[in-house]
């Protein structure tokens, strides 16, 4: 937190303007459209409920299918299950470990023979990099399925330019306390379609009609986002270029120590845009490097350094492993192999000299040798 937020809440609270509407909420979202290149956005309470008001907009209801990448947190599926609506996952590819484009269109190509095709695609952009979107795009829109961007991790980032989130029918967004910039918990749902931004508030207010009483006439949600908290918003989004930039010296930091390491690979950055390096992350090959990654996450615990392996697929999540999913190897390998590293903004050289020399630590007595005259 910065001084620009400090003076926005408290101009919340002089103003009295604290509920889920104000000139705060207002203005975030106006900025918000200006820094991603948004026609519209509606600011709401999470990405989550960003993500289920999307879906909703497009149609999803019982007994649909919607296809979902399967390498992600289960905040990207769970609104389908709202809905009752069925996931269908989708594997990664290796060069962004986003939704494979190849293993779509064959999904897609599948689903039209059967005459069941999916009543949207949910694209994820992952630990911060957006995934191939103009395949996946070209796919949707020769089976007409919408498309909606889950970029809860990807604020800062580009595709060709543009920023992910912005190029399907409906994108959405997070601001959850680790997010790369934080309204200790926000989301924005974007579109360039003004009509769907403006029904996305009407749900988000529970859908309230104009009238002088309290009149209803369909399902609303409480889903919108409190003008204090818009306040915080409009006081990280100016520094949202320094958080990227504060993410992307730690993977390089870590980079420059690690990278040439036998076993160690970090995540690539597709040749499409730049990543934002929400989160680095690397895969440790066991037979290379000595221990597995779960070593590596243990001996960093023990030394009071929190580090968790990538996202657990989808498709191997108790909840979702009775549906469906095309592939599945690739993400199965990055959950066995994959280590997110302390990636916040705020890190010092200090705190990430401490996790590199604990990794060369566990890579130093992995490379002892015991003769083996020796017996233990």
């Amino acid at each position: 937190m910065g001084d620009r937020e400090y003076q926005f809440v408290t101009e919340a609270f002089e103003t009295n303007w604290i509920a889920p509407i104000g000139p705060h909420v207002d203005a975030f979202e106006q900025e918000f459209c200006k820094t991603v290149g948004s026609g519209h956005a509606a600011a709401v309470s999470s990405g989550t409920a960003a993500l289920h008001l999307a879906l909703k907009l497009v149609g999803v209801g019982v007994g649909d299918e919607v296809f979902c990448s399967s390498l992600t947190f289960s905040a990207s599926a769970n609104p389908i299950a709202y809905l009752g609506a069925t996931p269908v996952f989708i594997d990664s590819d290796r060069l962004s470990w986003n939704m494979d484009p190849h293993l779509l269109e064959a999904a897609l190509e599948q689903k039209a023979k059967l005459g069941k095709l999916p009543k949207a695609v949910i694209l994820v952009h992952l630990y911060g990099q957006s995934a191939d979107i103009d395949p996946i795009l070209k796919a949707c829109e020769h089976y007409g399925v919408p498309m909606i961007e889950d970029a809860a991790e990807a604020l800062g980032a580009t595709y060709k330019g543009r920023s992910p989130g912005t190029f399907g029918k409906i994108g959405i967004f997070s601001f959850n306390g680790n997010k790369i910039i934080t309204t200790s918990g926000g989301g924005m749902l974007v579109s360039d379609d003004a009509a769907l931004t403006s029904k996305a508030r009407f749900w988000a207010t529970q859908s309230r009609d104009p009238a002088p009483h309290y009149q209803h006439s369909e399902i609303g949600y409480n889903y919108r986002l409190s003008n204090v908290l818009a306040g915080i918003g409009r006081g990280q989004l100016m520094v949202l270029k320094d958080r990227v930039a504060a993410r992307r010296r730690n993977c390089e930091v870590y980079e420059q120590a690690l990278g040439q390491i036998p076993g160690i690979e970090f995540m690539p950055e597709a040749p499409w845009g730049n990543a934002t390096r929400w989160l680095t992350c690397l895969t440790i090959d066991p037979v290379a490097f000595g221990t597995d990654r779960e070593q590596v996450r243990l001996a960093l615990a023990e030394a009071q350094i929190e580090a968790r392996p990538v996202w657990k697929p989808l498709h191997l999540q108790p909840v979702f492993s009775e549906y469906e999913c095309f592939g599945g190897e690739v993400s199965e390998d990055l959950f066995d192999r994959g280590l997110c590293l302390p990636s916040g903004s705020n890190l010092t050289d200090e705190d990430l000299n401490r996790v590199i020399q604990t990794i060369l630590q566990v890579r130093n007595a992995a490379s002892v040798k015991i003769p083996a005259s020796v017996s233990l």
